[in-house]
């Protein structure tokens, strides 16, 4: 709680709110990663929490994921993403996906088109064959365009099951601790240690 009310003071990855730094906070926990790692995995972007495609990518190398760039230029990015359990696929992005996909971040696309690019290929290559590294989340990007589709619905992928079954699992301690923290419970430190 003290963590999260630091963080949302200093306002890092884009928590206004000590409840929303708590959450990622806890989605870090839930991966294995000490609470403070969230400030380099995750964003919250118009309320809603997301994972940084270098996050995705460092959890998909780790899990035996393999990437190879066949280009990374500013009118473009192309890999092919393997694992062994979930095949092979080969994503490309470029303006005129961006354009057909009606993405309007054009600022962020105008100064770092590559970087912008690489994102939007490692987010859908690594749900495409390994979706446990992505957390069941979206890369920050995604989750702006979301907004701008007018509320869309997105489901995460079906064969995502672990990275809901570790969401589940989160949601659950955040919603114990916020029950603890509302009745001013002694308790509060017993469920933090039983979290990590």
């Amino acid at each position: 709680q003290t963590m999260a009310a630091a963080v949302a003071k200093s306002g890092l990855f884009g928590a206004k709110t000590p409840d929303q730094a708590l959450t990622i906070m806890m989605l870090a926990q839930a991966e294995g990663r000490h609470p403070m790692s969230a400030a380099k995995d995750y964003d919250i972007i118009n309320g809603k929490p997301s994972k940084k495609a270098e996050a995705m990518l460092r959890d998909f190398l780790a899990a035996g994921g393999r990437v190879e760039w066949h280009k990374y230029a500013d009118d473009g990015a192309e890999a092919t993403f393997s694992h062994d359990s979930g095949g092979s696929v080969r994503v490309s992005w470029d303006k005129a996906r961006m354009t057909q996909a009606k993405i309007s971040n054009a600022e962020m696309y105008s100064k770092y088109p590559r970087a912008m690019y690489r994102s939007r290929c490692i987010s859908e290559g690594v749900r495409t064959v390994y979706p446990g590294a992505t957390g069941g989340l979206y890369v920050p990007d995604e989750v702006r365009a979301m907004k701008d589709m007018g509320k869309a619905e997105v489901v995460p992928p079906e064969d995502a099951t672990q990275a809901d079954d570790r969401l589940e699992i989160a949601l659950e301690q955040i919603e114990a601790i916020h029950v603890a923290l509302s009745q001013n419970d002694v308790e509060l430190t017993a469920l933090l240690a039983k979290a990590e």
